[in-house]
């Protein structure tokens, strides 16, 4: 069976099932599990399916919630705030820092923002990327992989092997959704994943979030408030989000 037939075959049969283990589609196809673990990478990363625990789930009835919203209408909704809080977050940079910056749109501004000092930035951002290429005294260091197209960033096994070979002293990550009491959560499973890998390998995470974000469930699961220290929103943020936010980080600023 070639790849692309194996390919067809195993997203017909997670259509057909709703989900599948592992183990089952190794025999069906008659490979290993390490080639399906990678299969399934690659059929998630193109959008044919979803990996879960163990195996995959079907996406064929995936609602309209859960879809990845592209870059360039990311990249003009609430502009001015997310310019705000980009600048906010560029001020707790230190020459020699090494820092990790997401594929958000206001990680671009920080980019953007960003002095030509001594540091060294690692990302999964093509366009964070290209803007830092500019800056002489900043080592860039991307972190390659499969393209997601509608973020304009890397994402899957490669990504998250790449990110497992550093450690930096800051990562600054924005996310689709920050719920008071479930943490912060993404669109789809491999933005999610890549995320959680970013916040393995970091000293300190600054998360940066304007306030449309707050309140907001989205479909996959990225971190607990455990594992945040620092909060930079926008003034538009309720009160009582305020409050709540504010227990479970060790910072939260509003600019």
């Amino acid at each position: 069976m070639l790849i692309a037939e194996r390919y067809e075959r195993i997203v017909q049969l997670v259509n057909e099932r709703g989900s599948i283990r592992v183990a089952e589609l190794s025999s069906l196809c008659q490979v290993t599990e390490e080639t399906i673990r990678r299969d399934l990478d690659r059929l998630e990363t193109l959008g044919r399916l979803r990996r879960s625990h163990g195996g995959a789930v079907s996406v064929k009835d995936q609602p309209v919630a859960q879809v990845e919203v592209s870059y360039a209408e990311r990249e003009i909704q609430n502009v001015e705030h997310k310019k705000q809080i980009a600048e906010a977050a560029v001020q707790l940079i230190e020459p020699k820092d090494r820092i990790l910056l997401d594929a958000s749109t206001t990680a671009w501004y920080m980019a953007r923002s960003l002095p030509d000092i001594p540091l060294t930035v690692l990302t999964n951002s093509i366009r964070v990327a290209v803007t830092l290429a500019s800056k002489d005294k900043i080592d860039v260091i991307s972190t390659g992989g499969s393209l997601a197209q509608q973020s304009l960033s890397f994402v899957g096994p490669l990504a998250e092997r790449a990110l497992e070979t550093y450690y930096v002293n800051k990562l600054f990550v924005s996310c689709k959704g920050v719920h008071p009491d479930r943490g912060i959560s993404e669109s789809n499973e491999s933005q999610a994943r890549i995320k959680q890998n970013m916040l393995k390998i970091a000293d300190q995470t600054i998360l940066l979030a304007d306030a449309s974000k707050f309140g907001v469930q989205a479909f996959a699961h990225v971190g607990d408030w455990s594992q945040i220290d620092h909060v930079i929103s926008d003034e538009r943020l309720d009160a009582r989000l305020r409050d709540r936010i504010s227990q479970r980080c060790q910072s939260l600023t509003l600019v």
